[in-house]
């Protein structure tokens, strides 16, 4: 009797909440996986409901050294969103400045550059600058220099990191560059033998000190790059090694990539094998470089021979299933670098720093060692073959790695900072999929503000409808009394 008393307006304003209700559940929904990835139904469902209802969440580590390695996992994706110096950046003055005047467009990144200077006064100054009135006024001889209209300035200045202020904004080509780092390395030099025997007089002159092995290690390494860029790799090889055996606990710097990318010049790669050996951490990858030079090596071991069709046939070998767990574990890490290797997205000029395993290392990486791949016979196909794979072993949610720490939630954020969005467009990875109860909300939600649209437009034939809906499992015609719920009321129900 209740139900043949309802009005059509009930029905209307029964669906439209129904659909209301849907719409903030929906909205609610894609706010709250925009901000953490997930879903907050599902995540309700698994962390509360599967507990009470005595299921066991498979994503949970079967090992027993993966819950002591969690609260370290956290802290190292924190530590990851740190912007790292670009150890292959390339020359302000004699590279980014000379694409600036051919294509008119600036390849760094404000955000970019203020970090470089802010690089410059945190290695290149120290609080004893005071105690040598070359450090302190090294600004302004810089700019008196860079006016040229004092030349005597230029053989009188005896401070290193003038000089290279010089061979990094104002020269225009690397010979130039390389010259004034001749004259930077022998102010360097001066200055640390000379604090190297004042550095235990007091704290000040430690601090001094310490300013001059960073300017001279800065000055050598920039050394080794004008060699290696000016075709002289062997000399460039023997300056990392001796650099690295002179200042062994400089880490920071990361000479071993600079070398790494050497010897894989000369296709020396014994070399390149006992550099990885060393640096390479299988628990913890330290950067693309190190995870894709790994793969590189052991798909040479087997990318000549390789054939997709002959592998799926009789399966893999040892040396390629070897190879292939290399690319995943490379891929894992950085998952931006194949498309750059691939040719799939266009190459940009390297930022001078970078975000590891965001879109700028993988830049970086690909910029100076696509090369490299291309030199390895079947190399990028045995990558092309088997890249896309390591996608479907990562579990769900994709920010749970299958083999390292998550992503840090702020690659995006950081890499667009970093890279000139003018003109290229910044990869994102994860992509996040929509979870299905997203997916079933907008559904619901489309479904109910149709119904609520039809019972607005047709609210007496909607009533009929909604009224003659037969009771399923009944033998006989049921009473008028009796009848089945409206659809509508139904869904209500189901929101609460």
């Amino acid at each position: 009797m209740f139900l043949n008393t309802l009005t059509p307006k009930f029905y209307v304003a029964l669906t439209g909440t129904s659909s209301l209700i849907s719409g903030l559940i929906l909205i609610f929904e894609w706010w709250y996986f925009r901000k953490y990835g997930t879903s907050f139904i599902e995540q309700v469902s698994v962390s509360h409901l599967r507990p009470l209802l005595g299921g066991v969440d498979s994503s949970s580590p079967s090992n027993s050294n993966t819950s002591n390695g969690e609260a370290d996992s956290n802290r190292q994706s924190v530590s990851e969103c740190k912007v790292w110096r670009n150890p292959l950046n390339l020359f302000r003055g004699a590279e980014y400045n000379r694409y600036t005047w051919v294509t008119g467009r600036e390849p760094l990144t404000y955000y970019d550059m203020n970090l470089s200077a802010q690089d410059h006064q945190t290695f290149f100054t120290c609080d004893s600058d005071h105690l040598r009135p070359a450090d302190a006024s090294k600004q302004t001889h810089a700019y008196t220099i860079q006016s040229r209209s004092s030349p005597p300035l230029l053989s009188s200045c005896s401070c290193a990191t003038a000089y290279i202020l010089l061979a990094e904004e104002e020269a225009t080509t690397i010979m130039e560059a390389e010259r004034l780092f001749k004259q930077a390395l022998k102010a360097g030099e001066g200055c640390y033998r000379r604090s190297q025997q004042l550095q235990h007089h007091g704290t000040q002159y430690e601090a001094q000190h310490r300013r001059d092995t960073n300017v001279l290690v800065y000055i050598k390494r920039r050394l080794a790059m004008c060699s290696r860029k000016l075709g002289r790799t062997r000399e460039a090889v023997k300056m990392m090694r001796d650099l690295m055996k002179e200042f062994p606990l400089l880490s920071m710097f990361n000479i071993h990539e600079n070398l790494l990318e050497s010897l894989l010049e000369l296709q020396n790669y014994a070399d390149v094998q006992a550099v990885l050996a060393k640096y390479d951490d299988i628990s913890l990858p330290k950067s693309a470089t190190i995870c894709y030079t790994a793969a590189l090596l052991k798909a040479r071991a087997v990318s000549d021979k390789f054939s997709p069709e002959a592998a799926s046939r009789r399966g893999l070998s040892t040396a390629e299933m070897n190879a292939v767990e290399a690319i995943h574990r490379a891929v894992e890490f950085n998952p931006h670098v194949p498309k750059y290797l691939l040719e799939m997205k266009s190459l940009i000029l390297p930022p001078e720093h970078i975000l590891k395993r965001g879109d700028s290392e993988a830049i970086a990486y690909a910029f100076f060692h696509l090369q490299h791949w291309k030199r390895v016979e079947g190399a990028l196909n045995l990558l092309h073959c088997t890249w896309e794979g390591t996608f479907r072993m990562i579990p769900y949610p994709l920010e749970k790695g299958h083999l390292f720490y998550p992503y840090p939630i702020c690659t995006e954020t950081a890499d667009r900072e970093l890279l000139p969005t003018v003109f290229h467009e910044v990869s994102v990875y994860p992509k996040k999929e929509l979870p299905f109860f997203i997916l079933f909300t907008a559904g619901l939600c489309s479904f109910t503000a149709m119904l609520a649209l039809l019972t607005h437009q047709f609210p007496e034939l909607m009533g009929v409808f909604a009224k003659a809906q037969p009771v399923e499992g009944a033998d006989h015609p049921p009473p008028t009394t009796t009848t089945a719920p409206p659809c509508s009321a139904m869904l209500l129900t189901w929101n609460v």
